[in-house]
C-alpha cells in the first residue's frame, strides 16, 4: 500500500512537517514523487519510519538513528528484536517509578511508612537501566561483568545524600567542562578542575579508582559516537577536550 505525506502522518501520529524534515535530513526519503509533485511512501518507507520512531522513543538523536539505519550491517529483524528488549527495559523502569509513586502516596495518606532509601530506589534503578541500555555492552566488554555489576550494586546502595551529590557532581562536570572548553587549554586550571570533578563523580560508581582506567574511559568518550554525542551535544569538541584534560590529569598523555 502507498501513502501520501498527509496519509502517512495520520496513521503514524506525527506531523507532515516532521516527515518533510526527515526527507530533508535524508533519513526517510519517499519511494517516489508522483506526477502532481506529491511524496509517495511505500511499505519499505513505512517500516523504516517505524524503526525511526522506535529509536526516537528510546532517546536516540536523529543523527545517530541515521547512522544506524544507513549502516551496511543494519538488519530489520534484529533491530525489532533489540527494540523489544529496550522497550521491556523501559517498561520495567516505569513500573518501578509507578510503584514508588504509589508508595509515596500511601505514606502521605498515613497508610504505610516509607524509608528515605525507598524514596530513591526507582530513580537509582532508572539511572542503572538507562546506562545499561545505552552503554552496557561496550562497558562490559571493556571492564568486565564483575566490575559493572559491582558498580550497579554501588549505585543501588547509595544514600539519598550520595544520590543528590552524584547528581550535583554530574552537573558540575558539564558546567566546568564547557567553561574550560572556551579557554582552549586542556592543561589549564578550569580543565583540570573538570577532570578532578569527573574523578570524584566516577568514584561514586567504581569500587576502586585507577589513573589508567580513568584515561581509558576518557578515550572511550571519543571512540564511541554515543559518548561523543552526549558530551558534544551543547559544545561540539567537548568530548575530545575532556579526554585531553583527563590524559593530562592522570599523567597518561603520550
Amino acid at each position: 500500500m502507498e501513502y501520501t505525506v498527509h496519509k502517512l502522518s495520520q496513521i503514524a501520529g506525527i506531523s507532515t512537517r516532521t516527515l518533510r524534515y526527515y526527507d530533508e535530513l535524508g533519513i526517510l526519503k519517499p519511494a517516489r514523487i508522483n506526477s502532481s509533485g506529491y511524496r509517495i511512501y511505500g511499505q519499505a518507507e513505512v517500516n523504516r519510519l517505524q524503526h525511526i520512531l522506535f529509536y526516537r522513543e528510546l532517546g536516540l538523536s536523529l543523527d545517530k538513528i541515521k547512522e544506524i539505519l544507513t549502516a551496511s550491517s543494519f538488519d530489520g529483524i534484529s533491530a525489532l528484536q533489540e527494540h523489544h528488549v529496550k522497550l521491556l527495559e523501559k517498561r520495567g523502569q516505569l513500573d518501578i517509578l509507578i510503584k514508588n509513586v504509589e508508595k509515596t502516596i500511601a505514606q502521605a495518606e498515613g497508610r504505610i511508612t516509607m524509608s528515605d532509601k525507598e524514596k530513591f530506589e526507582g530513580f537509582k534503578q532508572k539511572m542503572i537501566d538507562e546506562n545499561e541500555a545505552k552503554y552496557g555492552k561496550e562497558i562490559r566488554e571493556k571492564y568486565g561483568e564483575e566490575a559493572v555489576n559491582q558498580s550497579n550494586a554501588k549505585v543501588k546502595g547509595m544514600t539519598p545524600e550520595q544520590y543528590d551529590e552524584v547528581t550535583r557532581l554530574s552537573e558540575q562536570v558539564m558546567e566546568t567542562l564547557y567553561a574550560a572548553f572556551q579557554t582552549g587549554d586542556p592543561s589549564g586550571e578550569l580543565a583540570q578542575k573538570a577532570a578532578e570533578l569527573h574523578r570524584q563523580w566516577l568514584c561514586y560508581f567504581w569500587d576502586s579508582y585507577s589513573k589508567e582506567a580513568h584515561a581509558g574511559l576518557g578515550q572511550m568518550y571519543v571512540d564511541d559516537p554515543r559518548f561523543t554525542a552526549y558530551y558534544d551535544e551543547k559544545q561540539p569538541g567537548a568530548a575530545a577536550f575532556l579526554r585531553d584534560a583527563i590524559l593530562i590529569y592522570t599523567g597518561m598523555q603520550k
